[in-house]
């Protein structure tokens, strides 16, 4: 038996986790001494209330090794060999506590995969491994297939606010001031584990949904039909939008919309919003 283990940055939500038998694992939520399990003890709704009260931004940290080891021998110890894999390894510890348990376990009964991504960039490479796990594949070949597909995974977002990223670190007071006059929407996406500009759309927010549907678009004959993510920091609109355009471009392709947690969604702020999908 193989149990299919992930963190809370995956983006699911509730009903894809049940229905395709996922384990989900919290990172953690920081307000100064306050700790909360991310979508747990804490939503993305309520984060948001928090920060206005507050007028600070969260820390978040990662699953400890020694509380991933109680949960991966849980597992091993009823029987199932283990396949991990959440956030990317460059944004956060998570992935090296998780092979620091493997190796207290056995590395032959837990296998820890870098998705090099975020968000659903993660979720599709989670039902790529419960399709393998469904079709009888051992724990070590669904991981053999899991690295080989994280080069497949296109993930692309939109930033509505740069005040999240700025706060954070992740962007210089100037470079927010210049987005905030020039109405810049930029649009982020992540290869090899790691985030960066891909374009600087000027304008409505629409103009740099256009800019991601047109990504995707370009794809249209190499996508991978199993599914396409839309997965959004409360952007309601923006979500809509997409839905009605990809579902009328890629009919017969299931359009899964999804919140982002507490995690992502301290990084990237209120209004963020992508579309995540893979290539064959």
């Amino acid at each position: 038996m193989v149990k299919i283990v992930t963190d809370s940055t995956c983006d699911l939500t509730e009903e894809l986790i049940k229905k395709f038998d996922i384990e989900v694992l919290p990172l953690y939520v920081n307000f100064g001494q306050e700790t909360f399990k991310d979508g747990i003890e804490i939503n993305t709704p309520k984060l948001y209330e928090e920060v206005e009260k507050r007028k600070a931004l969260p820390k978040t940290s990662a699953i400890p090794a020694l509380e991933l080891e109680e949960k991966f021998r849980e597992w091993v110890n009823q029987g199932y060999e283990i396949v991990y894999t959440g956030i990317s390894g460059q944004m956060s510890s998570t992935l090296q506590n998780a092979k620091i348990a493997a190796k207290e376990i056995g590395e032959d009964k837990v296998f820890a995969v870098d998705s090099k991504n975020l968000s659903t960039g993660i979720s599709l490479l989670l039902l790529k491994a419960c399709k393998d796990r469904d079709a009888g594949l051992s724990a070590k070949e669904i991981a053999a297939n899991l690295e080989k597909n994280t080069e497949k995974v296109y993930t692309q977002f939109v930033i509505e606010t740069m005040e999240y990223l700025h706060k954070g670190g992740r962007c210089s007071g100037i470079a927010r001031f210049a987005a905030t006059v020039l109405r810049i929407k930029p649009i982020i996406q992540v290869r090899e584990g790691k985030m960066s500009v891909q374009q600087k759309p000027i304008g409505k927010t629409k103009v740099a949904l256009d800019k991601m549907v047109a990504q995707i678009k370009g794809d249209k004959d190499r996508l991978d039909p199993d599914c396409i993510f839309i997965t959004h920091s409360i952007a309601p609109e923006s979500a809509v939008y997409l839905n009605e355009v990809l579902k009328k471009e890629f009919p017969g392709v299931p359009v899964y919309e999804t919140m982002a947690g507490c995690v992502i969604s301290s990084h990237c702020g209120k209004g963020c919003i992508g579309i995540l999908y893979m290539v064959k």
